[in-house]
């Protein structure tokens, strides 16, 4: 698993990169309401793709990469409190990046729970 400083944590599997938030994000937001997932098709990496609303605040997520939303987890806009429940499961997107290795650059757990503290 790889780690962004916007509190997203990526996940390979096969040519994809499955997208979601940490634990220590969706405590920060407290308990989630409503989640607008973003369509498949193209995506520039910083576009804001995903809308998350919660009892505290609104937020959005962020493109980690570039490339191609393939597949949306579509019972998150159903039951959008298992981002709470099961932040590492409660995945938003995957997306087939334009260049793979741009998964490198970003952190490992170590370095995620460094930034943190």
């Amino acid at each position: 698993m790889k780690y962004t400083e916007e509190h997203e944590w990526l996940r390979p599997e096969g040519d994809l990169v499955v997208v979601g938030i940490t634990a220590h994000a969706a405590e920060q937001l407290g308990d989630v309401v409503f989640v607008e997932l973003p369509e498949p098709g193209p995506v520039e990496k910083g576009a804001e793709i995903v809308v998350i609303e919660s009892v505290k605040a609104a937020s959005d997520i962020v493109a980690p990469l570039d490339g191609e939303i393939v597949e949306i987890n579509e019972a998150l806009a159903e039951t959008p409190g298992q981002i709470n429940e099961a932040p590492l499961e409660a995945w938003f997107f995957k997306i087939r990046p334009a260049d793979p290795a741009a998964l490198e650059g970003f952190m490992d757990e170590a370095a995620y729970k460094a930034l943190i503290g």
